[in-house]
């Protein structure tokens, strides 16, 4: 059943307008991530802590987190997330807890599954209430510890920190915030060699490469008090790896020749997993009246025959698994090490091995060949072996006859059903897809009208051309019933220059649809600025061309140009000195680049230009009045004169042929940056282009570094060797939420340099005349330009790009 906001209207008077605004802008992707139960108590949550009085930036954290904590391991962990802030209430600041909310997204995507982000939620209150000092530089620093260890490794990097400096608050905080020396060194003793969250794709891909088909991996954690981890398991078709793997060395002296690194561990144990599920069956009979023992030894006899297998499908797995399996352990310590060798014997047919119960493995174990498919010989072979140890001399210790290699798993597969109905599962976001069906028109017809289907549903039909119901009309069911698409939030870190840490996921970035205009008031742009286009054409005339230039007159050419070499046969002839510039050289010119024009949209944009600095004498068109909102005045505005520089740019560009983008920005606090798409790369300079640019309006504020990062992770994803990001502002960064000026000037510069790291060039032009005093620190010496004259921006602009692309 489709689930609409309009049917929260009360709720939504009592969180209020900006907590309302914030929920309609997450509430697209909370539905497709709750379910109508889950859905609920992520609202009454949100009215809970509302009704706690302790500020709004709380409520709005919640509101915009518990979403992608949902989607990164289930909505039972949003309850969870709230619990732990009602039980911190009374022991840190609002401020602290919408910090812990900001940062759940980060923990649940690092740490993957929802047992451990359980225990991390643990782990803060135990923190909160040994160290309350201690939570804020914490949680600031959190990115970089999951990145680094393990949530075992965490705790006992914390502990380390609570119990040396339990009452220094200054050395507290700074080993929490990772600016004391003994910070660092105790996180580099916690680390593991290699993290599950860091190869995580790299695995899936592995595993899909091998099987042509995906597997679902999630980590475990066993390690609070210890270093040792979980041994791998296999439940409900999902693997479950240790959170982390050390490089493996069969003895604390081996060669580096004999040490397995952790990622090959990773793949060994993978490997072994997912040959259990193409493989291996569940017993569904008589797994109950077997013995500890027989289970031990038909997982035995399993593994082997599904490694034997996979070997034959990809034989380079054999020498993988085989250097995880010892060769050499004492024989004295019971049946552990025989097993060990045992795995051995019967992966590696050469290796050679006396003791009897090895030796009638491997001759049971060989003779049946032939049936190697059938996994009813694990459990013949595997009884077989089990009498025989009861009838042996052999000691039996319970706890300890299992495997003692890394990689393989403890075989519970075998004898749990993988039947999801079992034990309550409920199915994760992610786990069942939404499927989109194309169906034909009578199809269509005798089922458009399904009840209680929305936007949930489990199957969405899609017909390829217009349906119109009522032929009359000539109105398509679309336009009756059709919605926007809305794009789900991003969220982009903040760099914090008194702390020097990056806030991870501290704004959120909300793509928003442009509002359309009318396109002749771009035409009348032109139009009216016919002397500029034709000094434009003139421009882009003498524009590097493209294609195979030949250069003549050049003395280490390709080719030789005969009619030179002949001029200078000629001299040599008369005794005078040739020239030796008789060589032709043939280049290939290119224009590989793409660029996005960023509009600053702010409130400031509206204000009308200083008669002074204002060239123009006659009325801005009422055109560009009606679509600006804006009062009938004699001065055009900025946002005016934005539209006009923009349009200019947008028609050298189109006629050049570069790939470009003109987007643009405003913001309402941290939580809400809106972010408009004039036009795209892949779409054509055309009247629905145009009409965008007409309808520019400017409103709210300027968060600058979000969305600089959000337009260089647009340009990122070009193939162009050149890519530029030209930002046109009237002003400094800042917003209503944010009163220190030089907060969001260091978060600004910081953005430009981390597109500078990532080949992208940013180049800003601003209209504000007192910019000298702050835009060469953040965008650097040689790429700005501050505008005395506002109203020649329009000529300015597209011939600074000409000049800046040549």
């Amino acid at each position: 059943m489709s689930v609409q906001l309009s049917d929260y209207e009360g709720l939504l008077e009592e969180l209020g307008e900006q907590s309302g605004e914030v929920l309609e802008a997450n509430w697209h992707e909370a539905t497709r991530v709750f379910t109508p139960r889950g859905l609920q108590s992520y609202l009454e949550a949100a009215l809970g802590l509302k009704s706690l009085g302790r500020g709004i930036d709380l409520v709005i954290s919640f509101i915009e987190s518990a979403p992608i904590v949902a989607k990164e391991i289930g909505e039972e962990a949003v309850p969870d997330l709230h619990s732990i802030a009602i039980k911190m209430y009374s022991r840190t600041s609002s401020e602290v807890i919408a910090l812990v909310f900001s940062t759940a997204p980060i923990a649940a995507n690092r740490l993957g599954e929802i047992d451990l982000f359980k225990s991390y939620l643990g782990l803060l209150n135990n923190l909160v209430a040994k160290a309350p000092r201690a939570i804020r530089p914490f949680l600031e620093s959190l990115d970089v510890l999951l990145g680094q260890l393990t949530l075992g490794g965490l705790r006992r990097w914390t502990t380390w920190g609570v119990s040396a400096y339990r009452n220094d608050f200054e050395a507290q905080a700074e080993y929490f915030s990772l600016k004391s020396e003994q910070a660092k060194a105790i996180l580099k003793q916690e680390q593991r060699g290699v993290l599950f969250v860091n190869i995580q794709r790299r695995l899936n891909l592995y595993l899909r490469s091998l099987w042509g088909r995906d597997f679902f991996i999630r980590p475990t954690s066993g390690d609070y008090e210890t270093r040792e981890g979980y041994q791998p398991y296999i439940e409900h078709y999902f693997i479950h790896l240790p959170d982390a793997f050390d490089d493996y060395k069969p003895t604390e002296n081996a060669n580096e020749d004999l040490i397995v690194s952790g990622m090959d561990v990773y793949r060994a144990s993978s490997a072994h997993a997912a040959a259990h599920i193409v493989f291996s069956s569940y017993d569904e009979n008589g797994s109950e009246e077997l013995s500890n023992l027989q289970r031990l030894m038909i997982g035995v006899i399993e593994d082997a025959r599904v490694e034997q297998l996979a070997v034959e499908k990809f034989p380079g797995m054999k020498q993988l698994w085989i250097k995880l399996l010892p060769a050499d352990v004492n024989l004295n310590d019971g049946l552990q090490p025989i097993l060990d060798r045992m795995a051995r014997a019967l992966l590696d047919d050469s290796y050679q091995d006396d003791h009897f119960l090895i030796i009638e493995a491997k001759k049971q174990f060989f003779a049946v060949q032939d049936r190697i498919s059938d996994s009813e010989i694990s459990r013949e072979i595997g009884l077989s072996l089990s009498q025989m140890i009861r009838d042996s001399d052999i000691v039996l210790n319970s706890s300890n006859d299992k495997y003692s290699n890394v990689y393989r798993d403890d075989n519970r597969c075998l004898w749990q059903s993988p039947d999801y109905t079992e034990e309550g599962h409920e199915l994760l976001p992610g786990e069942v897809k939404q499927v989109r069906k194309y169906v034909n028109l009578m199809e269509m017809v005798n089922a458009v009208e399904v009840p209680n289907a929305g936007d949930d549903a489990q199957e969405i039909w899609v017909l390829n051309t217009e349906f119109f119901p009522y032929e009359d009309e000539g109105i398509s069911w679309n336009e009756m019933e059709g919605k926007e698409p809305i794009a789900s939030p991003v969220h982009y870190h903040e760099w914090d220059y008194q702390t020097q840490l990056e806030r991870p996921g501290w704004v959120t970035l909300l793509e928003k649809r442009p509002k359309s205009g009318d396109t002749e008031v771009i035409d009348e742009i032109l139009e009216r600025h016919k002397p500029i286009v034709s000094r434009l054409k003139t421009l882009i005339e003498a524009v590097q061309p493209q294609g195979l230039v030949r250069q003549r007159k050049v003395e280490d050419g390709d080719e030789i140009d005969l009619n030179e070499a002949i001029n200078a046969m000629i001299d040599i002839r008369r005794g005078v000195q040739p020239d030796t510039r008789i060589g032709i050289r043939t280049t290939l010119h290119i224009r590989d680049l793409s660029v996005i024009l960023l509009v600053d949209l702010s409130e400031s944009t509206n204000d009308p230009l200083p008669a002074a600095k204002s060239a123009f004498s006659t009325k801005v068109d009422k055109k560009i009045k009606s679509e600006t909102d804006l009062e009938e005045d004699d001065q055009p505005t900025i946002l005016d004169l934005s539209r006009e520089a923009a349009a200019l740019m947008a028609d050298a560009m189109d006629k050049i042929g570069d790939p470009f983008s003109i987007h643009g920005f405003d913001s309402n606090g941290r939580h809400d940056v809106e972010y408009y798409r004039f036009k795209d790369f892949d779409d054509d300079y055309d009247d629905k282009a145009k009409a965008h640019l007409a309808g520019m309006t400017g409103q709210l504020s300027t968060r600058m570094g979000a969305a600089i990062r959000h337009a260089g992770s647009l340009l990122s994803e070009r193939g162009s060797s050149k890519k530029i990001l030209f930002l046109l502002t009237d002003g400094e960064p800042a917003d209503n939420d944010e009163n220190d000026p030089q907060y969001l000037r260091f978060d600004t510069k910081r953005a430009v340099e981390e597109l500078a790291r990532e080949g992208v060039n940013t180049f800003c032009l601003t209209l504000d005349p007192h910019a000298d005093e702050y835009v060469s620190r953040i965008f650097g010496a040689q790429n700005f330009l501050v505008l005395d004259h506002v109203d020649r921006l329009p000529e300015k602009l597209p011939e600074l790009y000409l000049s800046l692309t040549k």
